[in-house]
């Protein structure tokens, strides 16, 4: 079953069982999912669907940091509330230590290919390590990723 479908077949559930808030959030997951399959002009792919819930997640985190700013707590809980409604269909969250493992083993193989990468090959470990979270089905914050490689190539 498709991502898509899922959201769609847990829609009706919520409705059925009267959930006020976890409907709410799964009708905005559908709308930005449909206006992503409208705006490319066919099916989305589950990764492509995955992408549009981690923009949304994104998008709810950056809210509740400017409703925190603007003293605005009712929003800041609402917005909270459906972080984990979204995260629900993502797969599993890399923990800060998988990803400093992981560069590490990126940096470690590259290093073990030829030379030590520089803070010039960032782009070419962030790729690697990307791929590798990918593979294990995992999803990393590329802010984070961003953050580890880095620190971890300042060290050299």
């Amino acid at each position: 079953m498709s991502l898509t479908d899922k959201v769609q077949q847990d829609m009706v559930a919520a409705m059925k069982s009267r959930e006020a808030d976890r409907l709410s959030t799964l009708r905005m997951m559908k709308s930005a999912l449909k206006n992503k399959e409208i705006d490319k002009r066919a099916p989305l792919t589950d990764a492509e669907a995955e992408q549009v819930l981690v923009t949304m997640v994104k998008q709810r985190r950056d809210s509740i940091e400017q409703f925190t700013k603007g003293n605005r707590m009712d929003l800041v809980e609402k917005e909270a509330a459906e972080i984990p409604i979204i995260e629900s269909y993502l797969p599993k969250s890399a923990s800060p230590d998988d990803i400093r493992s992981n560069v590490e083993a990126v940096i470690a193989e590259m290093s073990a290919a030829g030379s030590r990468p520089t803070p010039r090959d960032m782009g070419s470990v962030m790729k690697a390590v990307q791929s590798k979270f990918q593979a294990a089905g995992l999803r990393a914050d590329g802010k984070q990723v961003s953050e580890q490689v880095k620190a971890a190539l300042a060290q050299s």
